[in-house]
This record gives C-alpha cells, sequence and structure tokens, in this order.
C-alpha cells in the first residue's frame, strides 16, 4: 500500500515543471533564466557526487524518504515542519549515502525540501510578477529564501494521505514488518517454540505481541513471525520452481 501511495505522489510530482535551483547573491538583480529559480540562501551542489545525486537520484531519494518507516510512523501522528526538514530527511540521506560529509548532506536535503515545496505549490502570474502557494499562502518567486521553504513540509500532501491510510493495524503491520527482518532465530530454535506458542495461544484465545512487556510472549511473537517469513519464502521457491524460474 505505502509503494502504491509513493509511485502516486511521485507521479504528480514528475510530471510537474523542473527547475534548475540557483542561490540568490546579494543584491542580486539579474533576472533569473528561463527554468531557472533563484532562492536565497540555497546551497548550490559542491560536489560531483552531489550533482550526480540530484540530476539522477532525486526521486529515487524521495521514494525511499516516503517508504521509511520513521517516516511512515511520523505520518500517522502530528510532525511539524523543522521535524520533517532538519531531522527526518537529513537521517534517511545519511543512511542511504553513508559516502557523503555532513556539508554534501546538507546540500542534498536543501535540493529534496526546494523541489518538492515548489512543484507542490501552485504558481501565478499577476502582472510581470510570479507568486507560487506555499503553507496556504502566496509568496513572491523573487523574495523566496531556504528559511522561508524550511518552514514548510514538503511532503505534507504525502502526510495528509499516509495519515488517512495508515490506521493503527495498518501500522502496526508497518512496524511488525520492519521487526520481522531484525529477528535472529535458527529454523531449529523457532519450530522448537512453536507448540508452546500454540499452547499460549489456546490459553489466552490470541497470539503473542511483539508489543508486549511479557519478554516470553515477545520471544513467541518473534518466533512466529520469523516461521510466518520462512513460510511465505518457501512458498515463493515452491511457485519460481513450478513456473519453471530460478528461485
Amino acid at each position: 500500500m505505502l509503494k502504491a501511495i509513493t509511485a502516486s505522489l511521485l507521479m504528480e510530482q514528475v510530471l510537474a515543471p523542473n527547475f534548475n535551483f540557483k542561490t540568490k547573491k546579494f543584491d542580486d538583480d539579474v533576472p533569473a533564466k528561463k527554468g531557472e529559480l533563484k532562492i536565497k540562501g540555497f546551497r548550490e551542489p559542491s560536489s560531483d557526487r552531489v550533482k550526480q545525486i540530484v540530476a539522477t537520484d532525486l526521486n529515487d531519494l524521495k521514494a525511499t524518504i516516503l517508504q521509511d518507516d520513521t517516516f511512515a510512523r511520523a505520518a500517522a501522528g502530528s510532525v511539524d515542519a523543522e521535524t520533517t526538514n532538519k531531522v527526518l530527511i537529513p537521517k534517511i540521506i545519511r543512511e542511504k549515502y553513508p559516502d557523503l560529509t555532513e556539508e554534501q548532506v546538507e546540500e542534498v536535503r536543501q535540493q529534496v525540501v526546494v523541489d518538492s515545496v515548489i512543484k507542490n505549490g501552485e504558481v501565478r502570474e499577476v502582472g510581470d510578477k510570479r507568486f507560487i502557494k506555499m503553507a496556504e499562502k502566496f509568496v513572491n518567486i523573487d523574495e523566496l529564501n531556504i528559511n522561508l521553504i524550511d518552514s514548510v513540509n514538503p511532503f505534507q500532501r504525502a502526510f495528509e494521505v499516509l495519515s488517512k491510510s495508515v490506521t493503527p493495524s495498518v501500522l502496526r503491520l508497518i512496524q511488525d514488518t520492519i521487526t520481522s527482518t531484525k529477528i535472529e532465530f535458527s529454523e531449529e530454535e523457532a519450530l522448537a517454540l512453536y507448540p508452546k506458542i500454540k499452547a499460549w495461544v489456546q490459553v489466552n484465545g490470541k497470539r503473542p505481541d511483539l508489543r508486549s512487556d511479557d519478554p516470553a510472549e515477545k520471544r513467541m511473537a518473534a518466533a512466529l513471525l520469523f516461521l510466518q517469513k520462512l513460510k511465505q519464502k518457501r512458498e515463493a521457491e515452491k511457485t519460481a520452481t513450478e513456473m519453471g524460474e530460478p528461485s
């Protein structure tokens, strides 16, 4: 579901006009070229690595941000623009590109935020001036600065969609899926726990919960997730074999 939401939101941005973002220097009265947008305080890419990310990886990076588990949990709550822009996005960039310096992370972060905010904005022309709608108000494009843009949640629409879609049950499913990738079990250990899990379910009338305060219940829940994942993997391998595909 998250992938479908991400694809839909990114498609809207792909179809939006592209801009080449430049730093607007002090007393810069040179008109921006066609397709160019000047922003005060904006950091342009300072290295070939950042230029490459901006040129080829920006949409992929946005998809990574939208599908990040921390982002999904944040979307289910109420997260302000500053937290999104200054905490969540840089964290994801560092994890995706561990080779970047902090300065390069900031350059990539600004590209992601600015590109998303501008593409989500509505541009209007009044006489010889252009205005863009950000956070429910129109701002003169010639007066854009990075602090103003950072005050806007670049993925507000994504947050709104995810907040409606990520119900408590879906959020639990997301968390359980994430947890299952971190579980360390041998097949023998998990199978050995299975009779105990069945007995526990009969006594309690429910499956063991990963969020339980009881370590034994959490361990059984983790073993059950491991076995479910193992079963899904083997069924997929069996299907692939029957279809003559490599597993």
